[in-house]
């Protein structure tokens, strides 16, 4: 149930924080309907991209991904 402006406020903070674990949080989606949001993040693991999410604003992902970029 969070809105796009919390979103953009913990998105924000993630930012603030990113620096510490080498981290970096590139874009959000957010759908406010369904009360689903996704971010973008290049990280070295799924837990330096959740430590940056706890230690930010305390809400952590469900699931993450790994992806791989090809051209």
């Amino acid at each position: 149930g969070a809105s796009v402006e919390d979103v953009a406020e913990a998105h924000k903070a993630d930012l603030e924080t990113q620096g510490r674990y080498g981290v970096r949080y590139l874009r959000y989606w957010v759908d406010e309907g369904a009360g689903r949001i996704f971010c973008l993040v290049e990280a070295d693991s799924a837990e330096d991209a959740r430590t940056v999410h706890r230690e930010a604003h305390g809400l952590v992902a469900d699931e993450i991904y790994a992806v791989s970029e090809h051209t």
